[in-house]
Order: C-alpha cells, then structure tokens, then sequence
C-alpha cells in the first residue's frame, strides 16, 4: 500500500541513529530528511519501505506503527549500518511518546485486557524526597547545558543533529528515573520540528514556553518534581452518574482524535477519549471526526463519542486519573442513561460560579504540568451576548467580540486547524449581534479577556436564540458540527456597540518580543542590539516595569558576552549565562503577563 505516512520513532532510536553518523554526514542530515520525507512510502504489514534508488531500499519495522529500536530502521546501501539514509529516514518521521507516556488507546488497550487498573510508575513517596543522587544531578546538569545549546541556536540554528543531542540527553536522564525533564526535552524537539517545517499548529509562544518549562524544569524544580513520572495512574472511584457536556476534537502534529468533556452528580469533570497517533497531518481533521463517529470504549455502552457529548452514562466500579481521564478495565460497567441540558440543576453550577474565581481557577492551572492539571481546571463556563466583529488591542484582524459580566471579551476559534468547523462557526455566529450564549472555552491569557470557544448553546432567558435540530439537544460542538443557516434566529438585531472599551496596557511586549525573538534566530538575534535594548529599557522604566527593564538590559549583556579569536570569529561558547538571563526574563514576563490577564476580566462585585 502506497503512502506518504511514516511511523512514529522512539527518541532514543533518533538519539542513537543520528549520533551514529561522522560529522561530515552529520552537516548533511537535514537536507537529505527533507528530500526524504518527500518520497512515496509503502507499507506491508508492519513495514514501511522507501526505495532510494533502483537498487537502495529503506525498510522502517514498526510493530503498532512505532520504531522502537535502531535495529528496527534497515538500509541496503554499502554504508549501513552508518549511512545517512537510516538518519534521514529517523528524522523525517514523527516522534513517538516514550514508554511512559502511553497513547490513549495504548492505556484503555492495557486497561481492557487486565481486570485491575493501570499500576502506578511513579516512585514511592519516601524516594520521591530524597535529594538527587550525583548520577541524577550530573543528568539534570548536562540536559540543562543542551537545552542552553538549543535555545541559544534557535529555531534555524537547532536541527536534526542538535535535536537528537537533545534527545539522547533526555534518554539518559529519563533512564535514571528524571521523567519529567526528559519529556519537556521530547516536547521541545516535537515544537522545534513543527516549527521548522512550518506546520499549521506551530505557535512561537508555545515553544517559547517548552524551552522555558525545560529550563525551569533542570534548574529550579524540586527531586519530587523531577522524578514525577509522566504516565497517569487509574485509581478506582466507584459508581458514577454522568452528565455528557461537549465533546472536543483533537489535532495536532502528531495525533487526531476526540474528548468527551462529562460532569458527575458532584460537579467533578472527567473525560473520555479516543486519540490515535498519525503520520499524516492533512488528514488529523478527518481523522478526528472519524473519532467522534466511534463506540466509547467504556464498559458495555454503545454510545459514539459524539452521542455521549449530550447523554449520560452510570458506571459501576469506574476508574480515574487524577487528572480525570476515565479508565476502561475489565472490571468497568456502563450503560447509558439520561442526559442533562446546560440548563439543569446537575449541569447548570459549572456557570453559577463567578467568573473572577473561574479566571483565578484557570490561571493557576497554567501553573501545573498538564499530565498532572485537574480535568477542566482550564475551562470557563460563561454566558455572554454576541456583540459582533471587532478589533482587540495588538491585533487589526476582525474578531467575534462578546459581552461578558459588563466587559468586551473576544471569541476565539480552539484550534486554528483550517479544516475544523470552529472558524466557520464563530463567523456565522458573528452576523447575530445581541444572540445570548452559554458556552465553553479554554482561557487565552492575554492582557484583555480572551477566550477560544469550544461549544455554546443557547442562554437561559429572553433573546434571540439558536434553532439547533432536536438531535443536537440545545447545543453544538463547535469544532465538529457546523452551523448552518437555517440554525442562526431570523430576526437579526442591529449591531450592537462594545460593552467597553479595553484599557491601556503596559508595554509588555517590549520584554516579550526579544525573548520569542531569541527562540527564533538564537543568542545572535539578540547580539549586537545594545542600543536598541537600551530605548526600550528607558520605555519600561517609565511605565513603571523597573524590573523588567534590568531583566532586558541583562539578557542583551548576556547574547553579547562571547570571546572572539584573533581573527574575529566567535569561540565555540557556554550558552549557559544566555540561557539562564533568559530564564529569569521569560518568568517574569510569565508572572506579570498572568496578573495582566486576571486584571483584565471583570472583579468580583459581591
């Protein structure tokens, strides 16, 4: 079967192929990956083959569709085992999660096949404390010093031979039971990949955070911290009645698929998932609403995902994680039972909190390691009313802007994904100014209120309102249905003016520019720029960011502190100082940048 899909490879098997290599080979990975990852792929079975030339074939085994071994990666050519095919081929395929950090269908497939839940990997609690043995710290250190190396080469800087040192590092350290750097160190090289080849879900704000979270992670966390293990434990709950909320598509680089967002009697989200590795970005869409389509892999219910987003499920002997995924063990039942609109008692308390409480709830979970983040602590549940298209501060491109608790708030699509339905929706909603809404959506931390939808239905009280077919029960899924004509009220009200005008900011962005600026074009952007840095540490001072301004000042110093030999050219140098600099800046732009945004969102008037 012909295809342009690669399987997924280990970290380690990138670590080891690519180190493999002589140095003169070494400057020529990147170029040939790109030519590589061009070819038509064929699978047979477990196999995917790439024909080189007439007489040179490829072969990557990948059972379950992942390489987990170098001896997995097969070139005829004379130079294997050392050749930069094999390099190539581990480079232009996707990066596959570690062992630790099982796939979604990978856990409920272990799950189901065992009549007791997933056992717990982490260390006990009195190891968890002890401090870092002098293995473990010469680890922390050295994936510290390469994560300095990374940033300071910047996205252009940091290619395949840079990321597999990365990733080698992080294999070390994930041996010697350091889990928690080691997967920020995967997550890195993932970003840096998805930015290198310019993929749709490529965000310079989300890399700039993995190098900041990597950083933070072999610098300032505790031994508990470090040694946290990344996989999630299944601990039983007991009988649960469940309310379905909405159901959200996944998509990103690497995998597609659905979550089902539910609600117990106690007000306590969980989720349902179906989430798959791909190979092939141009299909996650597709793929995800495949996902929504498919039975729930819980206990003996025939429910698709897409059912369970608006019915409801009694589970006996139910399983969860600590961050709220429900387990599927041999020894859970279920079956479907009554659903609640957003309107009912068991469903409607997630909107009676205030709002300031839900911002403060959703900030701190930005705080928290996302394996280890509370189900739903980064979710708002909000009734606004739809003000129509407009601009926010920092930005010229029209947005759907609604009315909040007496403030602007700007509707934003949860995935920019062009092939989701979000887009298409919040124009549709966009031409009915004055449409009250009850919905969902992920905070988007900025220094106006922001929010990335992610269902609505229609408000309780008088208004225009949204003539959804019956099967939808008074809501939608805005990244998998689509709004259509006949959905939005006839009677459309004149545009309506914004609720309030958004305040003046400090220029934070002044610090924020140059550290993203760093991140793309490595320690040498920032080289050089003393007199610029200077204007605009003389800007913050004056908008009373004293702090910043030294912060800026200093991470300018430290771009620019390197030797030169006597012909002028830079020595080979410790990006350590750099990194560090940088460091400090991105956490402080992180902690103001937070209480800009709680600022921002209407106060708690009782």
């Amino acid at each position: 079967m012909t295809d342009t899909r690669w399987p997924a490879v280990a970290a380690e098997v990138v670590a080891e192929v690519v180190s493999a290599l002589s140095a003169r080979l070494q400057k020529r990975l990147d170029g040939a990956a790109a030519k590589l990852a061009d070819r038509p792929v064929v699978r047979t079975g477990d196999d995917w083959s790439v024909r080189i030339d007439d007489e040179t074939v490829l072969v990557l085994h990948a059972p379950g569709g992942t390489v987990r071994t170098a001896d997995e990666v097969r070139c005829g050519c004379l130079l294997a085992p050392g050749c930069l095919h094999r390099a190539a081929a581990v480079t232009a395929a996707p990066l596959a999660a570690p062992a630790d950090e099982q796939t979604q269908a990978e856990q409920t497939q272990a799950e189901q096949t065992s009549a007791e839940p997933v056992p717990d990997t982490a260390v006990d609690e009195a190891s968890a404390e002890e401090p870092l043995t002098p293995a473990e710290a010469e680890a922390v250190d050295r994936l510290r010093r390469v994560a300095a190396d990374t940033l300071a080469a910047g996205i252009s800087g940091a290619g395949s031979v840079q990321q597999a040192e990365l990733l080698r590092i992080a294999h070390q350290a994930r041996l010697l039971g350091l889990h928690r750097p080691a997967a920020l160190a995967a997550t890195v090289v993932t970003r840096l990949r998805a930015a290198r080849a310019a993929e749709p879900d490529h965000r310079l704000a989300d890399l700039a955070a993995a190098h900041r979270e990597l950083l933070d992670a072999t610098t300032l966390l505790t031994p508990r911290q470090v040694r946290a293990a990344a996989r999630q434990t299944y601990r039983e709950v007991g009988s649960l009645r469940l309310y379905g909320l909405f159901a959200e598509p996944v998509v990103s680089a690497t995998h597609a698929g659905v979550t089902v967002w539910v609600v117990d009697g106690d007000g306590q989200l969980a989720t349902v998932s179906d989430v798959t590795p791909h190979a092939d970005p141009a299909e996650a869409a597709q793929l995800a609403g495949a996902a929504a389509g498919r039975p729930v892999r819980l206990g003996d219910t025939t429910l698709s995902h897409r059912d369970l987003a608006r019915a409801g499920l009694a589970v006996q002997g139910a399983t969860r994680t600590d961050s709220g995924r429900l387990g599927a063990g041999a020894k859970v039942r279920a079956v479907r039972a009554a659903g609640a609109g957003w309107d009912e008692e068991s469903v409607a308390r997630l909107w009676a909190e205030p709002v300031p409480a839900q911002v403060e709830r959703a900030l701190a979970a930005g705080r928290i390691p996302h394996e280890q983040r509370p189900a739903g602590s980064d979710l708002l549940f909000l009734d606004v009313t739809v003000l129509g298209p407009g601009t926010v501060p920092g930005s010229t491109a029209p947005q759907l802007l609604a009315e909040c608790v007496g403030s602007t708030v700007a509707l934003l699509p949860a995935q920019d994904h062009p092939r989701l339905a979000f887009a298409a929706n919040l124009a549709a909603l966009a031409s009915v100014p004055g449409l009250p809404l009850r919905v969902v959506g992920r905070l988007e931390r900025a220094t106006h209120p922001r929010l990335r939808l992610l269902a609505a239905a229609p408000a309780p009280g008088p208004g225009p309102v949204l003539n959804l077919p019956p099967e939808y029960r008074d809501r939608i899924n805005l990244g998998l249905e689509r709004l259509q004509h006949a959905d939005l009220p006839p009677d459309r009200p004149e545009m309506l003016p914004p609720a309030a005008a958004f305040a003046p900011q400090p220029p934070l962005h002044l610090l924020t520019r140059p550290l993203e600026q760093a991140v793309t074009g490595g320690r040498r952007a920032l080289a050089g720029r003393a007199d610029q840095a200077a204007v605009e540490a003389r800007r913050l001072r004056s908008a009373g960011l004293a702090t910043a301004a030294r912060l800026l000042t200093a991470v300018h110093a430290a771009a620019a502190d390197q030797e030169r030999d006597v012909f002028g050219r830079l020595h080979t140098t410790d990006h350590l100082a750099f990194a560090t600099a940088w460091l400090a800046a991105a956490r402080y732009q992180e902690e103001v940048a937070t209480a800009l945004c709680a600022a921002a969102w209407p106060a708690d008037t009782a």
